[in-house]
């Protein structure tokens, strides 16, 4: 049953009819063409679903659309402002972490939950911060140094 839902996506106040039940992330893809938000594993597992809804990383294949009401969701495609990356975006792509890229949205948008949480980790606090965000092409350690620089730029030593 379709139902009016009002929320936030990507700083746009969004009102649209929709079965609320749908799950998010086909809402976003097939719904908003917001495409970066990648169907993985489909079971919460991969990360490569991970939207920030009010700034956390949620798994979008596994939330319904009617849970985000009230609320801001982020896509990949909502990070960059006023045509300029986010640091965590433009540090992907200075440390080349990323190789077929499938996994990228998912790893950036969980980086940027993290460093909104702990803007100076450790090494060991990003691995375990991305230990549930699944790189089938093994940029790992790339994708570590990558939020890392991040973060010393976020903080404004860079």
């Amino acid at each position: 049953m379709e139902e009016k839902l009002s929320f936030i996506l990507n700083g746009k106040k969004t009102e649209v009819l929709i079965d609320t039940s749908q799950t998010l992330l086909w809402v976003l893809r097939n719904h908003f063409g917001l495409t970066g938000t990648k169907y993985g594993c489909g079971n919460g597992f991969c990360g490569a679903c991970t939207v920030l809804i009010d700034n956390e990383p949620v798994r979008s294949c596994q939330l319904a659309v009617g849970d985000v009401a009230g609320k801001n969701v982020i896509t990949i495609e909502g990070l960059e402002k006023r045509g300029r990356l986010h640091p965590v975006q433009k540090a992907f792509i200075e440390n080349e972490a990323l190789q077929c890229g499938f996994c990228t949205p998912g790893m950036i948008l969980t980086a940027v939950g993290l460093l909104a949480r702990n803007p100076s980790p450790t090494r060991q606090q990003i691995i375990d911060g991305m230990e549930d965000n699944l790189c089938r092409c093994g940029s790992h350690n790339r994708i570590i140094d990558a939020i890392e620089d991040a973060s010393k730029e976020i903080k404004g030593g860079k």
